[in-house]
């Protein structure tokens, strides 16, 4: 049974709306500042009491009108009936373990993709859709292992998505020697997979070049993962046609001309479109050719509609009412006031 456990504690209110009174509060304020108090004695003229006045609305009156509307927002409070605790929910993830494969080796900086009215390079373009993948599937564990002469872990198998998608967001070219170890990638996926029990294991592999790299043929480390019960689903990225390279220097830094812009070079690159098909066949799997966004897009959507599991979820609430708190400090302040204009600040008759 493959469950996660989150425990989420705070503060709520059962019924919110109640709230919405709250608003009335500012405007009694209002009216009762334009409309004032009853007067306790009346005077032919103010003049000798005005610096006495004075002093004593703003000590007293105003200490008195802030009790009232206090204690009032307090009940409004209470009405809408604060809680405070912790819910606990069990979810049984959909039994899918995925390993992401991503070729991160130079010719990804090639530039014949296009988001929007604007010109990317296939690198950016895997990482956005890629990131669409993963939040589409929030109960699957997922891994990114990223590869070009050699694979590296970017992220082991998780349900925290956030953070697997802050590490893919740091992914890039030049992290490791250049190459394309694609059998190399596929046995490293394959073994982070291996001792997994989840009821479907597999591995989404997108790369746009050769396998020139790495002491494992792809082949080889495809009929590994189909013993291990893992398919393989190849993607190859982009297309066969000229597209504008950046020209690198060292740390594959572009070069850039006189103006500050990135310096650029028609270029081409090819891939073995008929080993990424064998490794698919051999696992159970399929290939696809995402050529562009669009298609790119489709090959994520029909690999999620392929391996898609339903889910269970448990929940249990375990909250504390804290309305008697609050209706007991608000009637604590009109006591306190009503004791104040009984005895220090009584008014005259």
């Amino acid at each position: 049974m493959n469950w996660s456990t989150l425990k989420l504690s705070g503060f709520a209110f059962a019924q919110p709306w109640w709230l919405l009174l709250l608003l009335a509060i500012p405007l009694l304020a209002l009216l009762r500042g334009r409309l004032g108090g009853k007067p306790a004695v009346l005077f032919s003229s103010t003049a000798p009491l005005r610096e006495l006045g004075s002093r004593v609305k703003s000590r007293a009156g105003s200490l008195l009108t802030s009790l009232l509307f206090l204690s009032l927002a307090l009940f409004v409070i209470a009405l809408a009936r604060p809680q405070f605790g912790k819910t606990t929910s069990r979810i049984h993830a959909s039994g899918v373990d995925i390993m992401l494969l991503l070729d991160v080796s130079a010719s990804m900086l090639l530039e014949d993709f296009q988001i929007g009215n604007d010109r990317a390079s296939r690198i950016d373009t895997v990482k956005q859709v890629t990131h669409k993948f993963i939040e589409e599937r929030p109960n699957d564990r997922i891994g990114i292992i990223a590869f070009a002469g050699r694979p590296y872990l970017v992220s082991p198998l998780t349900l925290d998505h956030d953070w697997l998608l802050q590490n893919l967001d740091r992914i890039r070219i030049g992290l490791v020697e250049d190459g394309t170890a694609i059998g190399s990638a596929i046995a490293s996926g394959a073994n982070r997979l291996k001792d997994r029990e989840a009821k479907s294991k597999l591995i989404v592999l997108l790369t746009d070049g050769d396998n020139n790299a790495g002491k494992i043929t792809p082949l080889t480390a495809a009929e590994a993962a189909k013993t291990l019960g893992i398919k393989v689903y190849t993607i190859g990225a982009g297309t066969t046609n000229p597209a504008p390279f950046p020209v690198l220097g060292r740390n594959h830094q572009s070069v850039r001309d006189m103006f500050g812009n990135p310096r650029y070079e028609m270029r081409q690159f090819g891939f073995d479109e008929k080993t990424l098909k064998e490794i698919a066949d051999v696992t159970g799997a399929r290939y696809f050719r995402a050529a562009d966004v669009q298609s790119l897009n489709a090959v994520y959507s029909e690999i999620d509609k392929l391996e898609k599991s339903t889910i269970e979820t448990t929940q249990r609430r375990d909250y504390r009412d804290l309305f008697p708190w609050f209706v007991g400090t608000g009637l604590a302040m009109l006591a306190t006031r009503l004791v104040m204009e009984q005895t220090i600040w009584r008014r005259l008759p």
